[in-house]
């Protein structure tokens, strides 16, 4: 009904010849190559409604739109990269509630749709609880990379459960091979590469509620629910006979170096969890789908927990209200919004009513079947925690954990560390 009042809409305005006056100011994240990229889907959103619209990007967006919205100032639209900033926003009065049925539309047609709408669900100025952020653009996390060429060598086939992945692994390092490959290592972030494994882990052992309830602390970081997950991590990263190096060689490891075991001769390891990112560090020339290629990280069967994603992407929300600003968050519900970008790069949709044969790369593709495929999608828990603790104690924990500190003294300190900022 929705998408037939829009269209309906730019029939008129477009049959018209004329544009709106209102002109559509977009402030977003985005420079280079993706500027370009949104500036095509805002084109697009022009030549339907007959509204003018701008975008202008910044690498200080996250500064910027805070002073815009304190000066009074604030472009009509806001692209934000997580949700942590967009909310506090919402709690100052800086943004506006999407349309009516905004949520409602996204349950029905985003995968895991429910999922979206928590996540861009914020407590306003007035105490009351909202639908302030649209999803659109996402990341998916939870991936394992590996090499079929040594996979078909050593006659080993892609786990479909968390069981199977286990048992490979196991058979991996009884044939005396190492089966991962695990770098912490980020120069002052080293550790976090660890929490998207405990994260990923935390969505396969608890449900999405306890996860949700672990990244606001309702539940401490020390809980018996998050101290299993970190220790599942251990059973990958802590045993010398899975890991390469190690379980010593972990912490020390690039995270942009330790995937180069994947294609040393003979191997140095079989697998690799990392995002979707990661090929940029893989060697120069690799083919992706030929020379590598990834799995879903799977969930466990013997677990009623579905098929959980981990990830990250951005949410648009109203920060100058206007009737422009409504009608281009009503033109990103459409398939030819997404689609637009999805020709060109970078690009994922939840979006189930989209052509996924327009993808520009079958790897985009690949990875955005495993998003439609979610029953679950979680937001990056540590961007989600206060910044001293996800992207501090969490981080410097991990790094303990693997140095030999057992799992339960680490959430301690965790916890300990995000009492300190309460």
């Amino acid at each position: 009904m929705r998408k037939s009042l829009l269209t309906g809409a730019a029939t008129l305005a477009l049959s018209a010849g004329t544009a709106h006056a209102e002109l559509v100011t977009v402030f977003g994240p985005w420079l280079g190559p993706d500027q370009e990229n949104v500036e095509a889907v805002l084109d697009g959103f022009a030549a339907a409604t007959g509204y003018e619209v701008s975008y202008v990007g910044s690498d200080s967006f996250e500064q910027q739109i805070m002073i815009d919205a304190e000066a009074g100032s604030a472009p009509n639209v806001a692209v934000f990269p997580q949700p942590g900033l967009a909310a506090d926003m919402a709690s100052n009065g800086f943004l506006t509630p999407l349309p009516d049925g905004t949520a409602d539309w996204v349950r029905d047609n985003y995968a895991a749709g429910q999922s979206w709408v928590d996540l861009g669900t914020f407590t306003g100025a007035d105490g009351s609880e909202d639908l302030y952020g649209f999803f659109y653009k996402v990341d998916v996390k939870s991936l394992v990379w590996y090499v079929p060429e040594n996979f078909e060598d050593a006659g080993y086939e892609v786990p479909t459960t968390m069981e199977e992945l286990k048992a490979l692994t196991e058979q991996i390092a009884s044939e005396g091979e190492t089966p991962w490959c695990i770098g912490l290592g980020s120069g002052g972030a080293t550790g976090w590469p660890a929490t998207d494994w405990v994260e990923d882990l935390m969505l396969r052992t608890q449900s999405p509620e306890v996860y949700d309830q672990w990244v606001t602390n309702e539940i401490p970081f020390n809980d018996p629910k998050v101290v299993e997950a970190i220790e599942e991590f251990g059973y990958f990263a802590k045993n010398d006979d899975f890991v390469s190096g190690g379980a010593n060689a972990v912490a020390s490891s690039d995270f942009r170096d330790s995937p180069k075991g994947l294609f040393a001769s003979p191997p140095q390891c079989y697998l690799h969890h990392q995002a979707s990112f990661i090929p940029s560090f893989f060697p120069e020339g690799t083919i992706i789908g030929e020379d590598a290629d990834f799995f879903y990280f799977p969930a466990y069967e013997g677990k009623d927990l579905g098929q959980p994603v981990l990830g990250a992407g951005t949410l648009w929300g109203i920060t100058s209200d206007s009737e422009g600003a409504r009608a281009l968050i009503e033109y990103l519900e459409t398939p030819e919004a997404n689609e637009i970008w999805m020709q060109l790069t970078g690009f994922l949709t939840p979006h189930k009513g989209v052509d996924t044969s327009l993808f520009s790369d079958p790897t985009l593709k690949k990875m955005n079947d495993i998003l439609l495929g979610a029953t679950t999608f979680r937001f990056d828990g540590s961007d989600l925690m206060p910044g001293a603790v996800g992207a501090g104690a969490f981080w410097t924990g991990m790094v303990d954990y693997t140095g030999g500190e057992p799992a339960q003294d680490v959430a301690d300190d965790i916890q300990s560390a995000w009492e300190t900022i309460k």
